[in-house]
Protein backbone atom coordinates (compact mmCIF):
# COMPACT_ATOMS: atom_id res chain seq x y z
CA UNK A 1 0.00 0.00 0.00
CA UNK A 2 1.51 3.11 -0.89
CA UNK A 3 0.67 5.59 2.14
CA UNK A 4 1.72 2.34 4.51
CA UNK A 5 3.48 3.35 7.38
CA UNK A 6 5.91 0.84 6.35
CA UNK A 7 6.38 2.54 2.89
CA UNK A 8 6.71 5.70 4.39
CA UNK A 9 9.56 5.02 7.09
CA UNK A 10 11.30 3.53 4.12
CA UNK A 11 10.76 6.47 1.92
CA UNK A 12 11.95 8.83 5.00
CA UNK A 13 15.16 6.17 5.51
CA UNK A 14 15.94 6.40 1.82
CA UNK A 15 15.55 10.38 1.82
CA UNK A 16 17.86 10.52 5.02
CA UNK A 17 20.27 8.09 3.36
CA UNK A 18 20.60 9.99 0.01
CA UNK A 19 21.25 13.71 1.99
CA UNK A 20 24.16 11.33 4.10
CA UNK A 21 25.85 11.03 0.47
CA UNK A 22 24.20 7.67 -0.37
CA UNK A 23 22.70 6.12 -3.58
CA UNK A 24 19.92 3.71 -2.82
CA UNK A 25 17.62 1.35 -4.49
CA UNK A 26 14.29 0.58 -3.24
CA UNK A 27 12.69 -2.84 -4.09
CA UNK A 28 9.01 -2.43 -3.53
CA UNK A 29 7.63 -6.03 -3.73
CA UNK A 30 4.15 -5.27 -4.37
CA UNK A 31 4.69 -2.83 -6.31
CA UNK A 32 7.25 -4.82 -8.70
CA UNK A 33 4.20 -7.74 -8.85
CA UNK A 34 6.81 -9.99 -7.54
CA UNK A 35 6.04 -13.58 -7.70
CA UNK A 36 6.91 -15.15 -4.39
CA UNK A 37 6.33 -18.72 -5.39
CA UNK A 38 9.21 -20.80 -5.77
CA UNK A 39 8.11 -22.91 -8.44
CA UNK A 40 9.52 -26.75 -9.02
CA UNK A 41 11.74 -25.64 -11.89
CA UNK A 42 13.62 -23.11 -9.75
CA UNK A 43 14.81 -25.98 -7.35
CA UNK A 44 16.50 -27.81 -10.14
CA UNK A 45 19.95 -27.63 -10.06
CA UNK A 46 20.83 -26.62 -13.55
CA UNK A 47 17.33 -24.75 -14.17
CA UNK A 48 18.21 -21.18 -15.65
CA UNK A 49 16.74 -18.59 -12.87
CA UNK A 50 14.01 -16.63 -14.09
CA UNK A 51 14.63 -12.96 -14.60
CA UNK A 52 12.83 -11.42 -11.06
CA UNK A 53 15.67 -13.96 -9.45
CA UNK A 54 18.41 -13.11 -11.25
CA UNK A 55 17.79 -9.03 -10.96
CA UNK A 56 17.28 -9.24 -7.29
CA UNK A 57 20.67 -10.92 -6.86
CA UNK A 58 22.08 -8.63 -9.23
CA UNK A 59 20.53 -5.92 -7.07
CA UNK A 60 21.96 -7.70 -3.47
CA UNK A 61 25.61 -8.72 -5.15
CA UNK A 62 25.71 -4.86 -6.28
CA UNK A 63 24.61 -3.40 -2.60
CA UNK A 64 26.75 -2.50 0.30
CA UNK A 65 23.72 -2.91 2.50
CA UNK A 66 20.40 -3.89 2.61
CA UNK A 67 17.59 -2.41 4.97
CA UNK A 68 14.54 -4.46 5.03
CA UNK A 69 11.44 -3.06 5.82
CA UNK A 70 8.20 -4.76 6.41
CA UNK A 71 5.30 -5.50 8.77
CA UNK A 72 5.17 -8.76 11.15
CA UNK A 73 2.31 -11.13 10.40
CA UNK A 74 1.69 -13.65 12.65
CA UNK A 75 5.45 -12.92 14.40
CA UNK A 76 7.12 -13.63 10.56
CA UNK A 77 7.70 -11.38 7.52
CA UNK A 78 4.46 -11.17 5.30
CA UNK A 79 4.63 -13.54 2.79
CA UNK A 80 5.52 -12.00 -0.32
CA UNK A 81 8.95 -11.36 1.45
CA UNK A 82 8.65 -14.98 2.71
CA UNK A 83 8.90 -16.33 -0.78
CA UNK A 84 11.26 -13.59 -1.94
CA UNK A 85 13.97 -14.61 0.32
CA UNK A 86 13.02 -18.72 -1.06
CA UNK A 87 13.67 -17.43 -4.33
CA UNK A 88 16.61 -14.94 -4.08
CA UNK A 89 18.39 -16.37 -1.38
CA UNK A 90 19.13 -19.45 -3.01
CA UNK A 91 21.68 -22.31 -2.05
CA UNK A 92 24.53 -20.76 -4.46
CA UNK A 93 23.67 -17.14 -3.96
CA UNK A 94 23.14 -16.46 -0.49
CA UNK A 95 24.85 -19.50 1.08
CA UNK A 96 25.95 -22.95 0.39
CA UNK A 97 25.87 -25.78 2.86
CA UNK A 98 29.20 -27.92 3.76
CA UNK A 99 29.02 -30.89 5.99
CA UNK A 100 25.84 -29.45 7.87
CA UNK A 101 26.98 -26.11 8.19
CA UNK A 102 25.39 -23.26 6.60
CA UNK A 103 27.86 -20.79 5.31
CA UNK A 104 27.08 -17.12 4.09
CA UNK A 105 28.16 -15.72 0.38
CA UNK A 106 27.09 -12.32 1.09
CA UNK A 107 29.95 -11.36 3.51
CA UNK A 108 30.68 -7.86 3.20
CA UNK A 109 27.31 -6.33 3.56
CA UNK A 110 25.52 -5.40 6.24
CA UNK A 111 21.99 -5.42 7.05
CA UNK A 112 18.77 -3.17 8.95
CA UNK A 113 15.69 -4.41 9.56
CA UNK A 114 13.06 -2.51 10.50
CA UNK A 115 9.98 -4.25 11.42
CA UNK A 116 6.71 -2.77 12.85
CA UNK A 117 3.76 -4.62 14.97
CA UNK A 118 0.12 -3.88 16.61
CA UNK A 119 1.80 -5.42 19.67
CA UNK A 120 2.97 -4.07 22.20
CA UNK A 121 7.03 -5.02 22.27
CA UNK A 122 6.16 -6.11 25.69
CA UNK A 123 4.29 -9.21 24.96
CA UNK A 124 6.43 -10.40 22.19
CA UNK A 125 9.53 -10.59 24.43
CA UNK A 126 6.82 -11.72 27.51
CA UNK A 127 5.37 -14.80 25.00
CA UNK A 128 9.37 -15.71 23.61
CA UNK A 129 7.88 -14.63 20.19
CA UNK A 130 10.86 -11.43 19.89
CA UNK A 131 13.81 -14.15 20.08
CA UNK A 132 12.04 -16.52 17.73
CA UNK A 133 11.84 -13.66 15.57
CA UNK A 134 15.38 -12.71 16.20
CA UNK A 135 16.39 -16.11 15.42
CA UNK A 136 14.57 -17.29 12.88
CA UNK A 137 14.50 -14.30 10.44
CA UNK A 138 17.66 -11.79 11.91
CA UNK A 139 20.07 -14.81 12.53
CA UNK A 140 19.01 -17.60 10.50
CA UNK A 141 17.91 -15.61 6.83
CA UNK A 142 19.96 -12.49 6.79
CA UNK A 143 23.06 -13.22 8.95
CA UNK A 144 23.52 -17.19 7.90
CA UNK A 145 23.25 -15.40 4.30
CA UNK A 146 26.65 -13.70 5.65
CA UNK A 147 25.05 -10.38 6.24
CA UNK A 148 26.54 -8.32 9.49
CA UNK A 149 23.77 -7.48 11.63
CA UNK A 150 23.58 -3.56 12.46
CA UNK A 151 20.03 -3.55 14.06
CA UNK A 152 16.59 -4.40 14.27
CA UNK A 153 14.71 -1.38 14.38
CA UNK A 154 10.98 -2.21 16.03
CA UNK A 155 7.85 0.03 16.01
CA UNK A 156 5.23 -1.39 18.19
CA UNK A 157 1.79 -0.58 18.92
CA UNK A 158 1.62 0.21 15.26
CA UNK A 159 -2.19 0.62 14.62
CA UNK A 160 -5.20 2.54 11.62
CA UNK A 161 -5.14 4.93 12.44
CA UNK A 162 -1.07 6.28 12.51
CA UNK A 163 -1.40 9.48 14.71
CA UNK A 164 0.66 12.14 13.24
CA UNK A 165 2.35 12.45 15.82
CA UNK A 166 3.23 9.13 15.85
CA UNK A 167 4.03 9.25 12.59
CA UNK A 168 6.41 12.20 12.79
CA UNK A 169 8.21 10.05 16.11
CA UNK A 170 8.59 6.88 13.91
CA UNK A 171 9.87 8.62 10.62
CA UNK A 172 12.86 10.85 13.07
CA UNK A 173 13.41 7.19 14.92
CA UNK A 174 14.15 5.75 11.05
CA UNK A 175 16.10 8.61 10.19
CA UNK A 176 18.31 8.38 12.53
CA UNK A 177 19.03 4.87 12.07
CA UNK A 178 19.97 5.82 8.86
CA UNK A 179 22.73 8.35 10.40
CA UNK A 180 23.79 6.14 13.01
CA UNK A 181 24.41 3.19 10.84
CA UNK A 182 25.69 5.25 7.54
CA UNK A 183 27.05 8.82 8.86
CA UNK A 184 27.57 11.39 6.58
CA UNK A 185 29.77 10.10 3.29
CA UNK A 186 29.65 13.97 2.02
CA UNK A 187 32.79 15.96 1.35
CA UNK A 188 33.57 18.85 3.67
CA UNK A 189 33.69 21.89 2.02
Amino acid sequence: MPDSVTVKLARSYALELELLGHEWVMHDLYRLGFDPVLGPRELEPSAELPGDVRAAQAAITACDALTVFYPLWWASMPAILKGYVDRVFARGFAYEGRGGTTCGLLTGRNCVMVTLSGSPLTLLHDSGEWRAIQILQDLHIFRSSGFAILEHLHFDLVEPPTARTALTKYIERTRDCARRHFGDTRSAP
